[in-house]
């Protein structure tokens, strides 16, 4: 039958949708009752459409406050992190020095460990040290668990770099830093951002191992549970609407940009 056929032949393409969709699913729930009428403390049945929770997304106490802490972590442990993942990717790529092999594979250990052990193991290694919960503990504990990811994403970059161009460069009497900015640093640039993108996320989305080391600290997603352990306010799902459109833009602007300069390179 032409049906059977025409599935046979988009097999991949229908499954990877389905996929997709049901990734989305969640968030497009999220999107819809962020117009919902707040009624009561849980608001997970949908009584009115209203604009009441978007005309106020600071309506609840604490919320825009445990928001700006997260992105201030968040903003704060993705630049160390980006900074630190560098420039071991570029060590572990480019030198040849004793255990950097075993570095190597002491790098994907963040990535295979539990966070609930990492966020334990992180406590342990402040209390001894005597430090304060709080806000430094998070973001130092942030920049760690982050920093394997980063590594993996400017190291991947940096291995399908060709060495000819840097050496073309080098023959045109460019210095090393010369060499460094204008030509290893634009080409590394989108493994960088990937790194740094992903840092972000993962620290402003992260909970348990904030809540192992804050403290008193509250984040966002500490906000959130909190809530709902007492009942759910529209607010969140305000502010969780904002971030999902927000990153759906930056990755439209990405795909802009890129497409842009391969059709430039074209001409």
């Amino acid at each position: 039958m032409p049906v059977l056929r025409w599935i046979r032949r988009n097999l991949v393409v229908i499954a990877g949708l389905l996929t997709l969709a049901y990734m989305i699913l969640p968030n497009i729930v999220v999107m819809v009752f962020s117009f919902n009428k707040p009624k009561g403390r849980f608001n997970y049945a949908w009584q009115q459409f209203s604009l009441d929770a978007w005309k106020d997304p600071c309506g609840v106490a604490d919320l825009c406050g445990s928001l700006s802490l997260s992105l201030q972590i968040a903003f704060w442990a993705t630049l160390g992190a980006t900074a630190l993942g560098t420039m071991i990717a570029f060590a572990l790529v480019r030198y040849r020095f004793r255990a950097r092999g075993a570095i190597n594979s002491l790098i994907f250990l963040p990535m295979a460990m539990p966070e609930v052990v990492m966020a334990a193991s992180l406590l342990t290694l402040f209390l001894n040290m005597g430090a304060e919960l709080g806000f430094w503990t998070v973001l130092i504990a942030h920049i760690m668990f982050c920093l394997s990811f980063v590594v993996t994403a400017v190291k991947a970059r940096v291995m399908s770099m060709d060495p000819r161009l840097e050496e073309a460069a080098r023959d045109l009497y460019a210095g090393p830093v010369q060499t460094f900015l204008r030509v290893t640093l634009p080409i590394a640039a989108p493994g960088i951002a990937a790194g740094a993108l992903l840092a972000f996320a993962l620290s402003f989305d992260d909970f348990i191992i904030t809540n192992f080391n804050a403290g008193s600290t509250v984040t966002f997603p500490m906000f959130v549970w909190g809530s709902a352990q007492r009942g759910t306010p529209v607010q969140i799902n305000v502010i969780g609407t904002a971030m999902f459109v927000l990153a759906v833009l930056m990755v439209l602007v990405g795909q802009l940009i890129a497409s842009r300069r391969k059709s430039n390179a074209r001409n």
